[in-house]
């Protein structure tokens, strides 16, 4: 399968399942959709002749060439490869699966009452709680005895706010470090905050202990504070950004994101982004699309579509000329790694939401991410019994990119690997469907995050310095192996 477009003066050709991107000329990309539309390599030829024709530089000797290296590249896989993996594909439900990370649900709580919230204000649709300690080491314990040799444990700490329930993010930590060492593990801590909670003390814990802090802001005052308010009604912008700027610093700057979401009232995102950026000094950014029913005032619409794609490119051409300039910004979602990308069961089985990836709630229920709590058809049991309800893990085991039809034909399906397990529900009803409004802006990402990839390999100006690199999390699993 080939994809082909042009964006920032390249032509850019992806060969979907060998992974590989070409830059390259004009008679190249049109030979290429040639052969890819069906045609012989005499009638590519042909129509190429006849339509350069008029470009006296273009030569049948170079059109020959062209299609010689074209033959070279389909010969070494690099071009028209075949799908060689949807015969091969993982047998998924008969896998034996580790847990590696969970989402700690320590507080179904929140100081603030944001609107656009799907936790609906942190309580998950449900009643308000504080995780105690004894529930949160007994889901370490879980995550220890269920995670096999893998090292590496990640846990969430999340709401909610988790700040409200600090004390027990301390003793967690604690509790982790005090047998991380005899177990043979490492836990890795993130912390998800909107900010209100951070003092002196948790900005000097967090840069101790967090591997990442994810903080929440919208952007601008004005749109931040449009959507999150405190419960009086009150916008949060002045009272977090000055708390996220000295916990920055504190941090010198790295293991950090500043997680914006934006709706239909701020679909000229950029501006959030460059205000964070210039204004604020954050260069490691992400903002999300927001998921919303549709009809809501915040809902984004297909009208907004055209917008949001000139958006993402307007930001992707400003990332370079950031990176020229010496002041490179991180955008979450351009980070991608051509070289030493994801392994094909990751891009096959995408998160692992119910199977490698769970969600505790503060009374220890299990859920197979955050999207799913409070949806009783969705829990999967409970850290002191495990997962009890094993047909709906095994249907998590194969929510993979070939079980969902509708992927198919995309493109961009081995870097989503299906997308959202839990948009799919919200917007299909089944967990195997496709959020196509999600789809499209994935797709629209990934176009620009290659187009950045191609720009840093072809510009001298650009040569080093990247921070696009997607980081890989590998830990020598067995699945590399069982696909050899």
């Amino acid at each position: 399968m080939i994809h082909q477009y042009k964006l920032n003066g390249y032509n850019i050709v992806l060969d979907v399942y060998s992974g590989s991107v070409h830059a390259v000329d004009d008679v190249a990309y049109d030979a290429i959709a040639l052969i890819d539309a069906g045609h012989s390599r005499t009638e590519t030829a042909a129509l190429l002749a006849d339509k350069y024709r008029s470009h006296p530089e273009v030569t049948e000797a170079d059109i020959a060439d062209c299609l010689d290296d074209i033959d070279e590249l389909r010969a070494a896989g690099k071009l028209f490869a075949e799908d060689i993996y949807a015969d091969r594909a993982f047998d998924f439900k008969n896998r034996s699966s580790v847990v590696k990370a969970l989402c700690l649900h320590v507080a179904h709580t929140c100081n603030l009452n944001c609107e656009y919230c799907f936790a609906a204000q942190g309580k998950f649709h449900g009643e308000s709680g504080l995780m105690s300690f004894e529930t949160g080491k007994r889901a370490l314990d879980f995550l220890i005895e269920n995670s096999g040799t893998r090292r590496n444990l990640e846990v969430d700490f999340f709401g909610g706010e988790p700040l409200m329930n600090f004390e027990v993010c301390k003793q967690l930590v604690a509790y982790a470090r005090s047998v991380e060492k005899e177990k043979g593990k490492n836990f890795r801590f993130t912390l998800t905050t909107n900010g209100i909670g951070i003092t002196d003390e948790v900005i000097e814990w967090a840069n101790r202990e967090c591997y990442n802090v994810v903080l929440s802001l919208d952007g601008r005052k004005e749109v931040n504070d449009r959507f999150r308010k405190d419960l009086a009604g009150n916008g949060s912008y002045d009272r977090i950004v000055p708390k996220f700027q000295k916990l920055v610093k504190a941090r010198g700057g790295k293991g950090y994101y500043m997680r914006g979401t934006f709706t239909h009232y701020n679909t000229d995102f950029t501006n959030d982004l460059f205000h964070m950026a210039d204004d604020l000094g954050f260069d490691e950014l992400s903002m999300e699309p927001v998921v919303s029913k549709p009809g809501s005032p915040e809902a984004l619409t297909e009208a907004d579509l055209p917008m949001l794609f000139d958006q993402y490119e307007l930001l992707a051409k400003d990332m370079l000329r950031r990176e020229k300039a010496g002041h490179p910004i991180t955008f979450y979602h351009y980070m991608i790694d051509l070289e030493h990308g994801p392994c094909i069961y990751k891009r096959i089985s995408g998160c692992g939401s119910g199977t490698e990836y769970m969600a505790v709630t503060p009374w220890g229920d299990l859920y197979p991410c955050h999207q799913f709590v409070g949806d009783p058809a969705y829990k999967l049991g409970d850290i002191w019994h495990g997962v009890t309800n094993t047909a709906l893990r095994d249907e998590f085991k194969l929510c993979n990119v070939y079980a969902r039809p509708d992927c198919k034909d995309c493109w961009a399906r081995l870097y989503c690997a299906g997308g959202c397990a839990a948009n799919a529900l919200h917007a299909t009803g089944d967990i195997h469907g496709v959020y196509e409004y999600g789809c499209q802006v994935f797709r629209k990402r990934i176009e620009c995050a290659l187009m950045i990839k191609v720009a840093e390999r072809l510009d001298p100006a650009l040569a080093g310095g990247s921070r696009t690199d997607a980081a890989q999390d590998c830990d020598g699993c067995a699945d590399c192996e069982e696909e050899s």
